[in-house]
């Protein structure tokens, strides 16, 4: 059983044990949850709950069993855009998670990039090296992993200056009044489901989605979404909130289908994916970009959205 030892300091001390922890541990919050409840995350000795927040010179111990400290590499079907010794891009299809947590041991995006790649980053966490940004389960598309360490640090960096280029395709409900818009709504953990995410909150970071209709369909709208940030949901939180939620979305606005003209149309996931991905080459110096066409799925339902 390994152990995992952090110290609190006054300038990050007062936020819930459960978020402090995966910002320092690169472990998700997920696995710390479930550290918590199993007695194997202590505070300075002792066990804990979740919704303790933590107080300078707190000492947070995490003992995580053998199963949960290696990334174990599956040879599954995955498209690699790009690869070097540095960076591998992806195109990841929907319905795969990213990396493993709970409920999701394996079968996912990281086990096999870690079958085809000769390296992974050793940072970001015993289950998901090297990851710098992330995507949906049912979201498709183009996605950076860092196979290096240095090239870790650099595109962690890229993000938090916002330098990293993203669009993104969305087939939406309704129809917008305008061509094109932004959204620029703060969001936040939702105080009634801590699941979610939304722009209902007292406390939320600033997010800024940039959008422009690609076609209008019946009763719904493919557009182009521009990230000026990256938080969590942040297109389908803020398209929900404006009374357009993305369709099939189980989470947020619930159109999961359409009925139009005496014609039902399912949604079986969110009609989300990450087209376009444009970064500054962590060794090269060398802006890159990458595309993703639109995976058949969202291409059916857009026939099937022009035809009524």
């Amino acid at each position: 059983m390994k152990k995992m030892e952090f110290h609190i300091t006054d300038e990050n001390a007062g936020k819930r044990i459960d978020i402090q922890t995966a910002q320092i541990s690169g472990l998700t919050r997920s696995q710390i949850q479930n550290f918590i409840v199993k007695r194997l995350l202590t505070v300075n000795t002792l066990t804990t709950k979740q919704n303790y927040r933590t107080k300078p010179g707190d000492i947070i111990t995490i003992k995580i069993p053998e199963e949960e400290q290696r990334l174990v590499p599956e040879n599954m079907p995955i498209e690699i855009i790009y690869i070097d010794d540095f960076v591998a891009v992806v195109n990841k299809p929907p319905d795969m998670v990213v990396y493993p947590a709970a409920g999701h041991s394996k079968g996912t995006l990281l086990n096999a990039l870690a079958f085809r790649s000769r390296k992974l980053a050793s940072i970001g966490g015993p289950l998901r090296p090297g990851v710098v940004h992330r995507l949906d389960k049912d979201t498709s598309g183009v996605m950076v992993v860092a196979l290096d360490d240095s090239a870790y640090y650099n595109l962690v960096e890229q993000f938090r200056k916002r330098t990293i280029k993203r669009k993104y395709k969305a087939i939406i409900y309704g129809s917008l009044k305008n061509d094109s818009g932004e959204i620029s709504l703060s969001i936040g953990r939702s105080e009634s489901d801590r699941k979610k995410m939304s722009t209902k909150v007292k406390k939320g970071k600033e997010a800024v989605t940039a959008w422009k209709i690609v076609e209008r369909l019946h009763g719904a709208t493919l557009i182009e979404a521009k990230l000026g940030t990256g938080r969590t949901h942040q297109i389908r939180v803020h398209f929900a909130s404006v009374g357009h939620p993305v369709l099939g979305d189980k989470t947020y606005g619930r159109k999961t289908f359409m009925d139009l003209n005496g014609k039902k149309i399912v949604f079986n996931r969110q009609m989300l994916h990450a087209e376009l991905l444009g970064f500054v080459h962590p060794a090269t110096n060398e802006y890159m970009e990458f595309t993703s066409p639109l995976p058949q799925d969202m291409e059916e339902k857009i026939m099937e959205l022009r035809d009524i």
